[in-house]
């Protein structure tokens, strides 16, 4: 819990010297919620898409995202919009060992990759 406290300090952090409003979420690698936050103006509708996210990063071990375009409507669909094919999830690798995802929306696909990647450099994760 504290290396996720870690993490979504420094994800609002970044959202909100970037001035974009997002939801940050954080999951273990069975997609379990470990954390999660909503910045000032996020909109609720973002929780869902950072939920998403995370569950993709933490439980397929790659980044949300990463999918052939052609994917993304089949996989929304095959798993009733718990996994997305929209960038904003990476998976949260500390010392060599997948521990979870972190999924963030709220803003443009880089936005929402620049404030998931803030939440890994603060616990040095890759």
């Amino acid at each position: 819990y504290l290396a996720a406290s870690k993490m979504i300090a420094a994800a609002v952090a970044r959202a909100d010297e970037m001035n974009v409003p997002q939801c940050i979420a954080i999951m273990d690698p069975s997609g379990g919620l470990v954390c999660f936050a909503r910045t000032d103006g996020a909109a609720d509708l973002a929780s869902g898409p950072a939920y998403a996210k995370a569950r993709v990063a933490a439980e397929r071990q790659h980044p949300s995202g990463a999918l052939p375009e052609e994917f993304e409507v089949g996989v929304a669909f095959a798993t009733n919009g718990q996994y997305t094919n929209l960038p904003g999830g990476l998976p949260i690798v500390l010392d060599g060992i997948h521990i979870g995802g972190i999924g963030v929306s709220g803003g443009s696909g880089d936005e929402d990759l620049d404030v998931a990647r803030a939440g890994l450099a603060a616990i040095g994760a890759t």
